[in-house]
């Protein structure tokens, strides 16, 4: 992961969070006091976000000393030490809430990334994300998405092209629009055009479309869809799709299959820090 990235994330996060100055450490401790903590893991999961734990002490004090007992990707069990941290104590308490906030967030969604990709595991289909990120965090849920076993969609509006319902109302239709699009992006853009409807499908086969998003359709009409397009275009399954539903969409023969809530809505993996 490239730190040039998100660095800038954890700092804004911990002037966010410290502002002036920690009124209630910096009352209460002593500036020579030293400590040692744990952070471990109070339940099951998938662990990502390490190296950012890491930043957010190593900002606010180069002499902590970080030590991951696990790498980002391993999975853990309740109870389970991930990492120390040594040093000044007023560090340690100032950088706790921001470190822990982090790691629990990146490793809720890893975790949760990896069920959906044990769910679909022995179909040759992917798990990805989307477009559906915290504002400002979209490259460090992206990087959880990867640790747990995902992968990537297009990271924002630049890298590729998503041609959507209203886009295709706005140009009016689907052939229309892809044109507008080939005119303005260069060759190595991919176009990925959204459908709704086995007549939508065909009029993105005419464009000749590198993906088509098969969109909130019904396991039996999407199966259909892929037998329809036959392999000249990626196939994408997003809309409504559950844990509970993923290996339904994935019988149906799509090559990747999106879900949105991997990024906004997976609960957080509960991690604590305690200073011994």
């Amino acid at each position: 992961m490239n730190r040039l990235l998100w660095e800038e994330i954890v700092r804004t996060a911990l002037n966010e969070d410290i502002g002036f100055q920690d009124i209630t450490t910096e009352s209460i401790v002593d500036e020579a006091h030293q400590s040692r903590a744990e952070l471990m893991a109070k339940q099951e999961g998938i662990i990502a976000g390490l190296e950012v734990a890491e930043k957010v002490f190593y900002l606010l004090n180069p002499g902590v000393k970080f030590a991951a007992k696990v790498k980002d990707g391993e999975k853990v069990s309740r109870g389970q030490i991930v990492a120390t941290v040594q040093g000044s104590t007023r560090t340690l308490l100032a950088g706790e809430r921001t470190a822990l906030n982090f790691v629990q967030h990146l490793s809720g969604i890893a975790t949760a990334t990896g069920r959906a990709v044990e769910l679909v595991r022995g179909h040759a289909c992917r798990i990805v994300d989307t477009r559906k990120t915290t504002p400002g965090l979209r490259v460090l849920e992206k990087y959880a998405i990867r640790i747990g076993g995902g992968h990537n969609h297009r990271l924002g509006l630049f890298d590729a092209v998503l041609i959507k319902d209203n886009h295709i109302e706005a140009a009016g239709g689907i052939v229309p629009a892809v044109a507008k699009v080939r005119e303005k992006i260069g060759h190595m853009v991919k176009i990925e055009v959204e459908v709704e409807s086995l007549e939508q499908v065909e009029e993105a086969l005419t464009t000749r479309a590198e993906v088509i998003m098969l969109d909130n359709m019904p396991p039996k009409q999407m199966a259909q869809a892929v037998k329809l397009i036959d392999g000249r275009a990626l196939t994408e399954a997003s809309g409504g799709i559950t844990f509970d539903s993923l290996r339904v969409v994935a019988e149906t023969g799509v090559d990747l299959i999106s879900l949105g809530w991997l990024t906004h809505s997976a609960p957080v993996l509960d991690i604590s820090m305690n200073i011994d």
